[in-house]
């Protein structure tokens, strides 16, 4: 990292977990994808999951904020973090059958400045199945600390 690159500390809780047998699905977990591995899966019939992680805060050349590291995903100016579902079998390889797409741009700018966000969302969608795809606010609700 760069002398000017900070870190930001991410903060995820989701509540509301479809359940450990959902859809077609059995043995269902959630985890933050770093790079391109899940870590830290929560079984999907959990009260609450939470993860908390650091990524690289920089300014890209545009002054904007930036993101870098391993949870990072996507390019400049729209970089996001995974949170990906899959089935977990007891003793077997987690196999990712969706993902939800969490925006750093919705991070405030207070967080920002702070070093620390926290996002809270329900982690089922309407049809009772995994939240996927992106998710923004008002889906997400992003704040300091």
């Amino acid at each position: 990292m760069t002398q000017e690159t900070r870190k930001l500390t991410v903060r995820v809780v989701g509540r509301e977990l479809p359940g450990a047998a959902c859809g077609e699905y059995g043995d269902v977990h959630v985890a933050v994808q770093r790079g391109a591995e899940p870590e830290a899966p929560v079984r999907a019939d959990a009260a609450e999951a939470a993860w908390e992680f650091e990524v690289g805060l920089a300014p890209a050349p545009d002054g904007t904020p930036d993101f870098k590291g391993p949870y990072a995903q996507g390019k400049r100016g729209a970089r996001f973090f995974y949170l990906t579902w899959g089935e977990l079998p007891p003793g077997g390889r987690f196999t990712m059958f969706r993902r939800a797409k969490l925006y750093f741009a919705d991070i405030p700018r207070e967080a920002l400045t702070t070093g620390s966000a926290t996002a809270e969302l329900t982690l089922t969608d309407e049809t009772g199945l995994p939240l996927c795809a992106a998710v923004r606010p008002p889906r997400v609700t992003w704040r300091a600390g």
